[in-house]
């Protein structure tokens, strides 16, 4: 007796075929690494069924009031940047509250992207995000959902 053998394809989604949405999140009174990763998630699209590791069909993220985050600890005293320009004697190494004085975008920026994957995929995903200091951005025509993080 022969019994039938039933194969079930796996289904690869196309590119084309992605929604890819526009979302807003608000980092006001927020802990840096709680936003961190679940903007990651959205710029992966791992919060999608048709989530495939080796395609980019996640969304694009505006982070606004980036100048607000919150960090636990005491990471304010001991948390390091760093900054190499590729010439000798040409690391600069910044404490975070430095960091935030002159340039608090870069630290969500390099939050979330620590938290991609470290290759051609994760540097085309991570020009989706959007970081601004103040609660307002210039991509009102895209027309951005706001994704809560509570």
């Amino acid at each position: 007796m022969q019994e039938e053998i039933t194969t079930v394809k796996t289904v690869v989604p196309k590119i084309e075929q992605a929604n890819q949405k526009w979302y807003v999140v608000d980092a006001n009174d927020q802990v840096l690494g709680r936003v961190a990763s679940k903007v990651a998630v959205l710029l992966r699209g791992k919060h999608k069924p048709q989530f495939t590791p080796h395609l980019d069909l996640g969304d694009h993220v505006i982070i606004v009031n980036a100048d607000k985050v919150k960090v636990t600890g005491r990471k304010i005293q001991q948390k390091r940047y760093t900054q190499y320009s590729g010439y000798p004697g040409g690391l600069h190494v910044r404490d975070y509250s430095r960091v935030m004085q002159l340039y608090p975008e870069r630290v969500l920026k390099s939050a979330v992207k620590g938290m991609l994957p470290k290759n051609r995929l994760g540097r085309r995903i991570f020009k989706k995000l959007k970081v601004y200091t103040g609660p307002d951005h210039p991509h009102q025509a895209q027309k951005p959902e706001v994704f809560s993080l509570n």
